[in-house]
């Protein structure tokens, strides 16, 4: 990667257990988080102006509600540093697909400015603002696989194994908010625990909702199911098989419908980002 861009990875969710609801609305889950080698590319330019500008690959998304310049402008606020940027955004990640591309860009920006501006802030800080933006954005600026709880912010450190994975992107895109607020949901999953989880339990609370309201995403999990371990990441839409190394999961892909978009990827702990910070 160019040494002036900044990675912003994609990440999985293993498994998504839905456990209960806040009287706020707010849901109570249990998930595992791993991150890929797949991931955005961000680009950062100091200005002299004050003004906080983004530049991206794609224009569905207005700018003043982007995560990206919303994380700018809470850092700015937060650290009373009155700078100005210019933000490059190459979209890589698919948005909706359930790979935390959003979040994962607003943590980038957050980490990449406190690094560009020597502003010295701690990672507990930058995860702090980002968990006003959102659940996931915490994960993506500590940068190690974890174990979620509460409404995704309460983290552990773990360490699954970094499998290799067939991840297959169907031409949709999923609304969060639509999934969560279905009445089809399943709230009351028992609660399970991280030895649990490593010794093979979980699955997706979401996918059946999902299902019934994407056909491309059942489509895609029904054909891959009868074949391979697979299951949906996050709100989806997005697939994944695991497999134990990189040519097995490339010959998966090769037997794929020709028309199906898919990438071959390794499941890693440590995050792209945490890498190029040199963190443990």
């Amino acid at each position: 990667m160019n040494p002036e861009l900044w990675p912003a990875p994609a990440k999985i969710n293993l498994f998504l257990h839905i456990i209960g609801r806040r009287e706020d609305g707010y849901h109570l889950l249990q998930t595992a988080f791993q991150f890929l080698d797949i991931a955005d590319e961000l680009e950062f330019s100091l200005r002299d102006d004050k003004l906080i500008k983004r530049q991206a690959s794609y224009d569905d998304v207005p700018e003043d509600n982007d995560l990206v310049v919303r994380a700018a402008h809470m850092l700015r606020e937060y650290s009373n540093t009155p700078f100005g940027v210019d933000i490059k955004i190459n979209k890589i990640l698919p948005m909706g697909g359930g790979l935390g591309g959003g979040s994962s860009d607003a943590a980038t920006t957050l980490v990449a400015l406190n690094c560009l501006l020597a502003l010295g802030l701690s990672v507990d800080e930058l995860a702090g603002i980002g968990l006003k933006l959102g659940a996931d954005v915490p994960v993506f600026v500590r940068g190690h696989a974890a174990w979620a709880e509460g409404v995704g912010e309460k983290l552990t450190k773990i360490e699954p194994p970094e499998d290799w994975y067939l991840l297959v992107i169907p031409k949709c895109q999923v609304a969060t908010a639509d999934v969560f607020g279905s009445d089809d949901l399943t709230r009351n999953t028992p609660a399970i625990t991280i030895r649990d989880f490593l010794a093979g339990a979980g699955h997706n609370d979401c996918e059946f909702v999902v299902r019934g309201s994407y056909p491309d995403v059942a489509e895609v999990l029904d054909y891959l199911s009868q074949r391979y371990e697979t299951r949906m990441t996050g709100t989806g839409a997005c697939v994944f098989a695991r497999f134990e190394n990189q040519e097995l999961a490339a010959k998966a892909a090769a037997g794929l419908p020709s028309e199906w978009q898919s990438v071959v990827t390794k499941g890693h702990n440590r995050s792209f980002l945490s890498e190029r910070l040199g963190r443990a």
